[in-house]
């Protein structure tokens, strides 16, 4: 008798608990021969500008055959408004082997000041548009692997 009154006590509180979780939601169920879809999105901020005068601009892009690859980059920014734009092309069906990384460092300061790209820890986004703001010395420093690229560093227009 003690243990039934146990268990009916302990129903009672998980009820209300559960209860309590799902209060002021309604859910209707599903049938047997209704597929249930969840679909997720993220919204990221889709960044557009114009460049003007180039800083750095390769027409013939560059390839990353490896994750060896590095290739490294170095201007000097004469306009406080600036920005960098990429687009990748992968070169594998797989686009899980498929990634670029650009790092943008101020050179007086040896800062990182952005670290983007496309693939592996990055978004596969593959044109993008990378708001940049100061004067002075920077460096791009590229990696990649089964990708082209072709990337711009140039001042913004107005």
């Amino acid at each position: 008798m003690k243990y039934q009154v146990l268990v009916a006590c302990i129903l009672v509180i998980a009820g209300v608990a559960i209860a309590g979780c799902t209060q002021g939601t309604t859910t209707t169920p599903a049938s047997a021969d209704t597929q249930v879809v969840t679909e997720t999105s993220t919204i990221a901020p889709h960044v557009s500008f114009s460049l003007g005068a180039h800083y750095l601009q390769d027409p013939q892009g560059y390839t990353f055959q490896t994750e060896k690859d590095i290739l490294v980059k170095e201007f000097r920014v004469d306009d406080p408004s600036w920005g960098v734009y990429f687009k990748v092309q992968p070169l594998s069906d797989d686009v899980q082997k498929c990634w670029f990384s650009i790092d943008v460092t101020d050179v007086n300061t040896q800062k990182l000041v952005i670290h983007d790209g496309y693939g592996k820890d990055q978004p596969y986004e593959k044109e993008q548009w990378i708001a940049m703001h100061g004067e002075g010395p920077y460096k791009l420093t590229m990696t990649g692997n089964c990708a082209k690229v072709w990337v711009t560093a140039a001042k913004r227009n107005p």
